[in-house]
């Protein structure tokens, strides 16, 4: 994939001019350079380039300063209304290389209403960042290990990667949600804008929810998918049940598939039960023409389903997988292994990732339920990996009660829930904005975590939203996917 390319000497001269600019304006802001942004489809426009240096830490003036990057299409009305700053999720997704892909249309669409702005949040993308830190720690692919020292490593590797990071000269308490809501406010600031507005998914719904509280009087209107509240950090497995029952429901729908799968639930507790009692041994071809063996075991296959359930066409996956080895057939794990697994690696951790979310935190009730409901779920502790396993590591980064309760407020906020999404749920969606009372709230039937590009009603929805215009209905309906086949997954 090529990097931006700066398109003239003369944008050059106008990136480092003192020329006063507006939202929407083809002029460039403070620290922006003119390129021509290239999308993954072979697609190029005419951008800027930008960066924003921001304390590290604000509560501590000697913790230095970070610079943050974003990309900037300028909008495509004479009009502009205020600048739409796009949020990634993760946390450690990078604004501008979502730009890049499949949403790339999506992105231009916006320029309709302002500029657009594919925003690397700290830590991320093209920002500034602390290397990734490859620990000592290693799970050997042939040990045969249990939950509990399994979370035991990860600890380990994370109290040794805190103490690299911290002598490298990294502010623990700098990578946190709150100080990424003041990035907002500066970056406000630094286009010229009265206000911005906030285009959001997955964590990157909870950034938005804490500028709700942070800055409510310099935000125009906010757009959530994949809504993640500020108390949700870890999800709750029994909402993750509640899933699999709706998962079931879209199965039972489709003849073959529910001659597959009459009993999801039923499939993956009968391979749960057989790799407790004995470990499965999985020959995975290396891309040099070697093979390694791995001892598959359950906490692999939660692994895999926490990620795989985010959208129903991998969901489907995560089906045929277990089907497979109920009936010891190793094809598809092998396959997935292969492409998703690095072998006898150490703990590698990202500090934006681990830190941004341990400090977001978990409310001791909340917590409690948690550790009730764990067992019961299919996915376990995973689907949450590995935040709740390493909640007695970083205590003095936790934001504490206050961050995690709210927002409240008038904001006007559009959030699109998919019913299949296996990641964050619609009863939790309902509860993370709970607090704001000006929320148009539309259901997109059969889709999941990522269901922008899912169907041209979900970009008519927003923009309806976005010119202030109340949505037709609270419903878009989606065919969901033919869970008796696999997606394309390449290779």
């Amino acid at each position: 994939m090529k990097k931006p390319q700066i398109v003239s000497a003369l944008a050059l001269l106008m990136a480092a001019s003192s020329l006063t600019f507006s939202p929407g304006s083809a002029h460039a802001a403070p620290n922006e350079e003119a390129i021509t942004f290239e999308a993954g489809n072979g697609e190029s426009v005419e951008a800027f380039r930008g960066t924003l240096t921001v304390p590290m830490n604000r509560s501590d003036p000697n913790s230095g300063t970070t610079e943050n990057a974003y990309v900037r299409f300028p909008a495509t009305t004479k009009t502009p209304g205020s600048p739409i700053v796009y949020l990634s999720g993760g946390p450690g997704g990078s604004g501008i290389g979502t730009a890049r892909g499949e949403r790339f249309p999506l992105f231009m669409a916006m320029r309709q209403h302002g500029d657009v702005i594919a925003f690397d949040q700290r830590g991320t993308g093209q920002s500034e960042k602390p290397e990734r830190c490859a620990s000592s720690v290693t799970i050997g692919d042939m040990e045969r290990v249990s939950d509990e020292e399994h979370n035991k490593r990860y600890r380990q590797a994370v109290r040794e990667c805190a103490a690299r990071w911290q002598e490298a000269g990294v502010d623990l308490r700098g990578f946190n949600t709150i100080e990424s809501a003041q990035d907002l406010s500066d970056l406000r600031k630094h286009l010229g804008a009265d206000q911005i507005s906030l285009w959001s998914i997955s964590y990157g719904s909870h950034l938005a929810l804490a500028a709700l509280a942070a800055i409510p009087d310099e935000l125009d209107r906010v757009i959530m998918a994949a809504t993640e509240g500020l108390d949700q950090t870890v999800k709750l497995p029994a909402r993750t049940l509640g899933y699999f029952e709706r998962l079931q429901a879209a199965v039972d729908a489709q003849p073959e598939a529910a001659r597959l799968y009459p009993d999801i639930l039923g499939l993956m507790n009968r391979v749960h039960a057989k790799l407790d009692a004995e470990p499965m041994t999985v020959t995975v071809p290396k891309r040099d023409g070697t093979t390694y063996d791995l001892l598959l075991q359950k906490r692999h296959l939660q692994q895999f389903t926490g990620g795989l359930i985010a959208d129903p066409q991998y969901a489907a996956v995560a089906l045929m997988m277990y089907r497979q080895i109920d009936e010891g057939d190793p094809t598809l794990i092998t396959f997935i292994l292969q492409r998703f697994w690095a072998p006898e690696e150490p703990i590698t951790l990202s500090a934006m990732s681990l830190l941004m979310d341990r400090a977001s935190g978990i409310t001791p009730a909340r917590l409690q339920a948690f550790q009730h409901q764990a067992e019961s779920s299919p996915v376990g502790e995973y689907l949450n990996f590995p935040m709740p396993q390493v909640l007695d590591e970083l205590q003095s980064v936790d934001l504490g009660p206050d961050f995690r309760d709210g927002p409240f407020g008038d904001t006007p906020v559009l959030m699109l829930t998919g019913t299949l999404d296996g990641r964050t749920y619609p009863e939790a969606h309902l509860e993370a904005t709970a607090g704001l009372s000006n929320v148009q709230h539309i259901v997109v039937e059969n889709t999941g975590h990522n269901l922008f590009m899912t169907t041209p009603e979900v970009g008519e929805a927003m923009h309806t939203f976005m010119r202030g215009e109340t949505a037709k209905s609270d419903r878009i309906f989606v065919e969901a996917p033919d869970f008796s086949k696999l997606p394309n997954l390449g290779g």
